[in-house]
């Protein structure tokens, strides 16, 4: 199959979290099982100079809505897989990041930005720029995207249409001014369509037209069709849930593989576990921590927002520095959660490190140096770091929702007993489970390393590797394709 995968961020080129690394992996896993995989992003500031390594070239130039745009490809890193760059710097050569400025405010101007990324995906689907290529299923990510399913629904030689939701909670909402500016069918603007509530709704274009919706894990494809994670479209979600489906996204196991990982102090793997000790004294050094081995090292990686259960784990935190333990975070967000967190290091010299910010390498090596892991999120649609954690040895605490349910299994007695246990799960989303968590972790590795390390061994040894995720989404494809052809899509 002929596949165009459209995102509105692809590792290394433009990363805020987990979209990036998925739209850089699975579209080299389809790839890799014999699909054509080209891939579609903004060329926001800096991206044209980072893609020059693989080489650069211009394939069109044209104006779209009173906006230059021009249309580049290069290739994904360590693919075959083409990545055509959307080009327009009057909408996205700016400073801070794809979505908002260095304030942290939102671009006004987000509705014209990524519905222009959805015009010129519709285009090249129709082989608009005489490219010569033509998908035979476009691949849709989120509600930057959201707006290609609309454009094309009706046209009786488009491709299949897939729509994958990473974030319900990110809507693209916007007020009918941007609709009319947007110049789309009026007919669209009708509670069936993309009027929610009085405002357009990019995510629900994607939800509504699109031939089949994913989620990126089955919890979380089944939480979505209830009021308590539905966002307000739980019943558009139920209505749709025969077109709804969870694929559980993979990691890139090439990128995340402790044996070699060149960001690491020192690699290691399941055989060689007693290393990932020199990878904490490594961390210690790096971050300023005071050097006391028996303390076990917490970690969290992420952005610091409600939604990631922050308030619970700053909550949590005395509790757990108080019976041992030291922590270290790697993320940015909401300046209150950085506020809190910058007072607790203050409060606890050498045993709290926060870099606030992103550093790839730094993630690594959290990762490979941390024993214990902190996923307190409210709600996680399929979340990466338990499962890089995993990977890593590093044993992951999480709240029993979405894709964290999905991949920890809790260390109860009876998973202990059949060796499935790979780490702690608390079910209320509250600071004293998720403090009572942490504390049975940091009482399992001090007083039962051998059942500690068994742990650990299988998280290492368990594959979430995207093959089974890209044969899923194969399927998937196929299935709406056939669909599409028969005349009768779901």
């Amino acid at each position: 199959m002929r596949i165009l995968f459209v995102s509105s961020e692809v590792f290394p080129f433009a990363k805020t979290g987990g979209l990036a690394d998925v739209s850089a992996s699975l579209p080299r896993a389809l790839q890799a099982i014999g699909h054509q995989v080209c891939v579609l992003m903004p060329a926001y500031r800096g991206v044209l100079g980072a893609a020059q390594p693989r080489g650069v070239r211009l394939r069109h130039a044209t104006e779209i809505e009173g906006h230059g745009v021009r249309l580049f490809e290069s290739r994904l890193p360590g693919s075959r897989n083409r990545l055509w760059l959307l080009d327009c710097p009057a909408l996205f050569d700016r400073p801070g990041n794809p979505y908002h400025d260095a304030q942290g405010q939102d671009w006004p101007d987000n509705a014209l930005r990524f519905g222009l990324l959805c015009r010129v995906a519709a285009l090249l689907a129709r082989d608009g720029f005489s490219l010569g290529w033509q998908p035979d299923v476009i691949h849709c990510n989120d509600w930057q995207t959201g707006l290609v399913a609309p454009l094309l629904h009706s046209d009786s030689k488009r491709p299949a249409l897939v729509f994958t939701i990473h974030n319900l909670a990110y809507q693209g909402l916007f007020g009918e001014p941007a609709f009319r500016t947007l110049g789309l069918d009026p007919k669209l603007w009708h509670p069936d369509g993309l009027e929610f509530h009085g405002n357009m709704s990019f995510i629900k274009g994607g939800i509504v037209y699109s031939d089949r919706v994913t989620t990126v894990s089955p919890t979380y494809a089944r939480e979505i069709r209830t009021p308590a994670f539905g966002c307000g479209l739980e019943g558009l979600l139920q209505h749709r849930a025969d077109a709804l489906s969870g694929i559980l996204n993979g990691v890139d196991t090439s990128v995340w593989n402790p044996l070699r990982d060149p960001a690491v102090a020192t690699p290691f793997g399941a055989s060689t576990l007693h290393s990932k000790r020199l990878n904490t004294r490594a961390l210690r050094v790096e971050l300023g921590l005071a050097d006391d081995p028996m303390s076990p090292l917490l970690a969290s990686i992420g952005r610091l927002a409600e939604q990631k259960g922050v308030d619970l784990m700053t909550e949590a935190l005395p509790s757990l520095l108080e019976a041992g333990a030291q922590f270290v975070l790697l993320g940015s967000g909401d300046a209150r959660y950085e506020a809190a967190l910058a007072a607790l290091e203050r409060a606890h010299p050498g045993r709290i490190a926060l870099r606030f910010g992103y550093d790839e390498g730094l993630a690594h090596r959290i990762e490979a140096g941390a024993d214990i892991f902190l996923m307190p999120s409210r709600f996680e649609p399929c979340g990466l770091n338990q499962m890089y954690s995993l990977r890593y040895g590093t044993v992951p605490v999480v709240h029993g929702v979405g894709g964290l349910a999905d991949t920890v299994t809790d260390a109860c007695d009876a998973a202990l007993a059949d060796g499935t246990a790979t780490g702690f799960v608390f079910m209320e989303p509250s600071a004293a489970a998720f403090r009572d968590a942490g504390l049975r972790a940091m009482k399992m590795q001090r007083e039962s390393p051998q059942a500690w390390r068994r742990m650990q061994v299988r998280g290492m040894r368990t594959d979430f590797s995207w093959r089974a995720s890209a044969r899923a989404y194969e399927d998937l494809y196929a299935a709406a394709l056939a669909d599409l052809r028969s005349g009768s899509p779901v």
